[in-house]
């Protein structure tokens, strides 16, 4: 089986070429400071003398999101704070997750934090590289000039995005461009407001310098991911600056609406081994191969963690019997039988529906959702070492996610969209989760059903296990309120309301004795 497409017919077996000589540049330790350069065994000027080894820099910036325990970590952190999953074990702290108790000296979310900063390292160290200064130096030029151009685009948005991560998840983390890394400044503390304005600059001035939408390699941003990256942005922009911005959501998800998507026609196929073929739906992944990518932190996380799902079924191997859900996620849906509304792939067998003892793995409903399976049900040859290994890419922007976005900003005010289109596009979701085709009126909802919460309650339905239920739930406030209360929620079986703080996760400690410009701006920590 052919692992990768791009676009198509274009074999992704392209960017793999680049994979291992690319993870030369990985072997220097997450130490996450913004103002140390990478350091590997090959200098930057026989690095970078090439265009290939131009996109193996690129490739390494790329490769960060599916290497070691990244979208593990980050995945706990939206989703074991909130009712759509909880966990038996306690790796490095993330049972305090469910229960509002993390300490800024939390392990789990100091790596979260770190990767993220040392990542932006990766994105800036290559920006200072792919300068017009050394593209001289080095003798590039018209075409070999032009494809670094669109490379230094491509390691902006990177940059883009995980700034993003620590606006949400942070609030006020230190700030670092290339330019001051390159000075070997202490980066400085940026307020939330001041990042997304930054975001938000860096993200219009890179669109007209990325690739037109599904003209990319698979795994490559292009322009779509740029305006679901704002779509996102702008949905959220008054938990991050105190302003709506729905208009402007609006007319970003439009824009990526516009670009030639559609949703895949079998919920089911989303979150499978070859869900690369899922690139009418799909704007930009997390790539997984196990031939290429040997991490437990991946999708497997996902696949495997899933209590007492069987090998059979998440086509590995035995669950790891730990990651499961509270009561009030499968309340959500029609039926725990996935044969009305296929969103349902809830693991029922051997599980009890309440979480009575957060320890206790049979405790909760879990989820069949990512399957290493293809389409016809076979498992992808395993290439590894480990001989279990996840093929699942995971959709960090889907057009399901933008269809939401939309419905939710025509909602709450915002204008250039209409109410009609919205009922539609959920009507879409709504057909395709019934009978496997969004031109469907199964399932379909009335104009008078189309509400704010009901749109919660379908982001749930549609993006469980996505990691987007924290974001989701802040943007209700209904995260740390008792406005929405779930088991465990603040460690009370019934759930009860948190302080506010947890709203936002604290810079680690350590860094704060690192880096004298930071201060802990979140109250209680």
């Amino acid at each position: 089986m052919e692992r990768k497409i791009y676009n198509k017919m274009r074999s992704t077996k392209r960017i793999y070429n680049y994979l291992l000589p690319a993870m030369l540049l990985l072997i220097t330790s997450c130490i996450g400071d913004l103002d140390r350069f990478p350091t590997n065994g090959t200098t930057n000027d026989v690095q970078y003398s090439t265009i290939d080894g131009y996109k193996q820099s690129l490739v390494t910036i790329y490769s960060r999101l599916s290497y070691a325990d990244f979208l593990r970590d980050y995945w706990n952190m939206q989703e074991l704070t909130t009712d759509e999953a909880v966990s038996t074990w306690d790796d490095d702290g993330i049972l305090s997750y469910h229960i509002f108790n993390w300490t800024a000296d939390n392990i789990a979310n100091e790596r979260v934090y770190r990767t993220c900063l040392y990542n932006i390292t990766l994105s800036n160290n290559f920006l200072i590289e792919a300068s017009d200064e050394m593209l001289e130096k080095r003798g590039f030029s018209g075409t070999d000039a032009e494809t670094i151009q669109q490379f230094k685009a491509e390691a902006r948005f990177m940059r883009a995005f995980y700034y993003w991560i620590l606006m949400d998840i942070y609030g006020n983390p230190p700030f670092a461009t290339d330019a001051s890394l390159a000075a070997g400044e202490a980066p400085p503390q940026i307020t939330r407001a001041d990042l997304f304005n930054y975001i938000e600059t860096e993200l219009k001035e890179i669109e007209p310098l990325l690739s037109a939408p599904k003209n990319n390699e698979y795994g490559r941003a292009d322009q779509a991911a740029c305006w679901a990256l704002l779509s996102r942005i702008y949905l959220n922009a008054e938990v991050y600056t105190g302003s709506a911005r729905f208009t402007d959501c609006i007319t970003y998800s439009q824009k990526v609406i516009d670009a030639g998507y559609s949703l895949e026609a079998d919920y089911k196929w989303l979150m499978l081994a070859d869900n690369y073929l899922n690139t009418n739906e799909f704007i930009f992944t997390s790539v997984y191969d196990n031939a290429n990518i040997e991490t437990w932190g991946g999708t497997n996380y996902m696949a495997l963690g899933a209590s007492g799902v069987p090998q059979e079924v998440n086509g590995m191997s035995s669950s790891w019997s730990s990651l499961r859900m509270c009561q009030q996620i499968p309340a959500l849906f029609p039926s725990t039988d996935p044969t009305l509304d296929q969103r349902a792939m809830l693991w029922t067998e051997g599980q009890n529906l309440e979480v009575k003892d957060l320890g206790t793995s049979l405790d909760g409903y879990s989820s069949f959702k990512f399957r290493n399976l293809d389409r016809a049900g076979v498992p992808p040859v395993q290439n590894n070492t480990y001989n279990n290994l996840s093929d699942i890419d995971f959709p960090i922007f889907r057009l399901a996610e933008i269809y939401l976005n939309y419905a939710e900003a025509v909602l709450r005010g915002g204008s250039g969209g209409d109410v009609n289109t919205a009922l539609q596009l959920i009507n879409r979701l709504r057909g395709r989760a019934y009978t496997n085709n969004p031109a469907s009126t199964a399932g379909n909802i009335a104009a008078v059903e189309l509400t704010i919460e009901f749109i919660l309650d379908e982001r749930a339905r549609e993006l469980y296990w996505e990691a987007h239920r924290r974001t989701d739930l802040v943007r209700f406030n209904k995260l740390t309120t008792d406005a929405y209360l779930w088991d465990w929620k603040g460690g009370v079986r019934e759930g009860t309301a948190v302080d506010e703080r947890f709203n936002l996760f604290p810079i680690p400690t350590s860094d704060l004795l690192a880096n004298p410009n930071l201060k802990q701006l979140t109250n209680g920590y």
